[in-house]
């Protein structure tokens, strides 16, 4: 079906939607580049599923899981799920957990926000738990410090769900074109009084925290608890089309633009050649698979070697970018002071067990 134009008792989606029509990454929660669990969560990080971060402020101590329970028939082979290992059932006025995207400026400008033109969005998304009641999801202007948010039910207890919710249109403060956070979707699991306390915002304001998750349920009140999610489509128009599913390869290339993992799964594994420039250092170059979103850093896991001379093999100290890089290119390491590296050299960088080269340019 063409999606120029859809009308339906009054609907219609946007006539102006790109071929890529879902604004959230990664949305059937099937890219987990980092880990398919992550236990003891008590922070914010992107922890397991791709571009979806959680945020937690002194509520519960979580696990978050890629999981294979997905609603039956519906084409998913995975979602996003929180396990409340630790509870808070009475949080503090400050207190908050919730699942969020943010979403790049320059990929919302057909949205025309802060016009007169501007398009209302549709989210829909299948949803899980075992604690029924109210929860709340919200849409963050961060450019302009606006908000609005809206509320769902879980009707029934471990039993998927599927929600489609509209946000009006927003005629005040245009999104930047740019490459930084413009537009946040969140997910609340729990929230203090400090977010809870006003009149839930169900048409765009300037952001007041009491007006964020008004009436949301307290997910963290018991160890019993868990939410679970996939499906997530955010699109323009009034209605929720069918979720876009994307090729796994070109759905893994949108989520490297924002963290890559290059990964050796064996010891004597060759990551890169590169040129030794003094006793200590050598340099050389690791190609992005796609352009990073700025400037990435870089963290390593296991341990990596380096030849200095056939037969013979040093640690590294460590691995670090070169400060005169792109976003996408070179890498300098340090080893350690085991035999010393020739200059003018080659030298190998590999594997001394499975190890992996992180590269992070999340929002």
């Amino acid at each position: 079906m063409a999606i120029d134009k859809i009308e339906s008792a009054g609907l219609e989606t946007s006539t102006n939607q790109p071929n890529f029509r879902n604004i959230i990454i990664n949305g059937d929660m099937s890219i987990a580049q980092r880990a398919t669990s992550a236990t003891s969560l008590t922070g914010s990080s992107y922890a397991t599923v791709d571009r979806f971060k959680q945020e937690i402020s002194s509520q519960g101590t979580w696990t978050q899981s890629q999981s294979t329970t997905v609603p039956t028939g519906q084409g998913f082979a995975t979602s996003l799920k929180m396990d409340c290992t630790t509870a808070d059932a009475s949080p503090a006025a400050s207190d908050y957990i919730f699942i969020t995207q943010k979403i790049e400026g320059q990929n919302l400008q057909y949205l025309k926000k802060g016009t007169s033109s501007a398009e209302q969005l549709t989210l829909s998304f299948w949803v899980r738990s075992n604690k029924t009641g109210t929860y709340i999801t919200r849409l963050r202007d961060a450019d302009n410090t606006r908000s609005t948010s809206k509320s769902y039910t879980i009707s029934s207890a471990d039993t998927w769900e599927k929600k489609t919710i509209t946000f009006d249109a927003d005629t005040t403060g245009p999104l930047n074109n740019d490459n930084g956070t413009s537009l946040q979707l969140y997910f609340y699991l729990g929230a203090g009084t400090d977010y809870t306390s006003g009149s839930l915002a169900t048409t765009w304001e300037s952001n007041t925290n009491a007006n964020n998750a008004v009436g949301q349920v307290n997910l963290a009140d018991s160890t019993d608890n868990e939410w679970y999610v996939t499906g997530v489509q955010l699109e323009a128009g009034t209605i929720a089309s069918d979720f876009e599913f994307l090729p796994v390869d070109a759905n893994l290339l949108r989520c490297q633009r924002y963290f890559q993992k290059i990964e050796k799964e064996s010891s004597n594994t060759v990551l890169t050649v590169l040129q030794a420039y003094g006793s200590e250092t050598a340099i050389g170059c690791l190609p992005a698979i796609t352009k990073f979103r700025a400037l990435p850093s870089l963290s390593t896991t296991g341990t990596f070697n380096c030849w200095t001379a056939p037969a013979s093999d040093n640690a590294i100290g460590s691995i670090a970018l070169y400060s005169a890089s792109t976003t996408q290119n070179g890498f300098i390491f340090t080893r350690s002071s085991q035999g010393s590296l020739s200059a003018g050299n080659a030298t190998g960088l590999h594997t001394q067990s499975a190890a992996s080269v992180l590269f992070d340019a999340e929002l």
